[in-house]
């Protein structure tokens, strides 16, 4: 920790990023009321550079990833001991001397949601919004007759493409609509079944320096059935090489019977091929689920679409 009993909490700018923070943190002051907690705005390339079209560019400029780097060298170099990321955005690697601690529960919502219009009402060649290679895919594969139009920035901003006129609807993650309170009124929540979720999606990644005060003090928060899931996630997107920038779905969740199920899809960018696959297995051993789900992708051709994406 930083101070006596002070711990800092590293984090990105926009609200949303605060809500998280918030959401994160509310228990866990209550939980240690002895401690004080104080906020640290963290830019990070994907905060500073909105003009790069694509995240996958602007990670290479930032020699890792959009949405983390700067964060992580932060906790590396003590100026935070602790960082609340989206865990979609963190890849499957963390920083040497760091963890990730128990993944907090409950996780928010996991679906996507096509806002501005439904996807039976859009008309053809209608003008939809995204900057994930995940969400493009696997909207070709419904309606391959859309126009994918690539757009980055905050949930407000990129809300505001549709009723400007500009786009007929935008493809965002029901957790940060959830979390901002932004649902608009037009919307289409998307089955998880068919369109699945980025790995980690709608749940909170919570990092920490590997043995520092901070890490034991909060060693025994979280949710462990929220952790099984996004691990096995995590896991299946480690065995596939795969990052933000790399079209795999995948949706862990905890069955009736405690066992972990595990759905996943590889999509090829122009959606014309999709391989999907799932399993289940015990949930206190996720990266066994994870790891066999992918090789079940990937003996059903999943490899050649993600070498094919590499290629290009």
């Amino acid at each position: 920790m930083g101070d006596g009993n002070v711990v800092r909490i590293g984090s990105r700018a926009s609200k949303l990023a605060r809500a998280q923070v918030a959401e994160w943190l509310a228990p866990i002051a209550a939980r240690f009321p002895e401690v004080t907690f104080k906020r640290q705005v963290i830019l990070e390339g994907g905060d500073k550079d909105r003009v790069t079209p694509t995240l996958a560019e602007v990670a290479r400029t930032a020699g890792g990833s959009a949405f983390s780097t700067n964060q992580e060298a932060a906790l590396v170099a003590g100026e935070v001991d602790v960082i609340v990321h989206s865990l979609k955005d963190l890849p499957t690697t963390v920083c040497e001397g760091t963890l990730l601690l128990t993944t907090p529960g409950p996780r928010e919502d996991v679906r996507d949601v096509l806002c501005g219009a439904t996807l039976a009402g859009l008309p053809r060649g209608a003008r939809v919004g995204t900057g994930a290679p995940r969400r493009v895919a696997q909207l070709l594969a419904l309606r391959p007759d859309l126009r994918v139009v690539p757009i980055r920035g905050n949930v407000p901003g990129r809300l505001a493409r549709t009723t400007k006129g500009e786009l007929d609807a935008v493809l965002l993650a029901a957790a940060g609509l959830n979390r901002l309170d932004l649902l608009p009124e037009t919307h289409e929540v998307l089955d998880p079944a068919v369109f699945l979720p980025s790995p980690g999606q709608g749940a909170l990644g919570i990092q920490v320096r590997a043995g520092s005060p901070a890490a034991d003090l909060l060693a025994a928060t979280g949710d462990p059935g929220t952790d099984a899931c996004v691990r096995a996630e995590r896991a299946l997107l480690a065995e596939l090489h795969g990052g933000c920038s790399v079209p795999v779905g995948a949706w862990g969740r905890i069955g009736p019977g405690g066992l972990l199920h595990l759905s996943a899809t590889v999509t090829s960018l122009d959606g014309a091929q999709q391989v999907t696959a799932a399993g289940e297995g015990p949930a206190d051993d996720p990266a066994k689920v994870g790891a066999m789900v992918a090789a079940e992708l990937l003996a059903h051709g999943a490899s050649g679409i993600l070498r094919s994406i590499r290629h290009s």
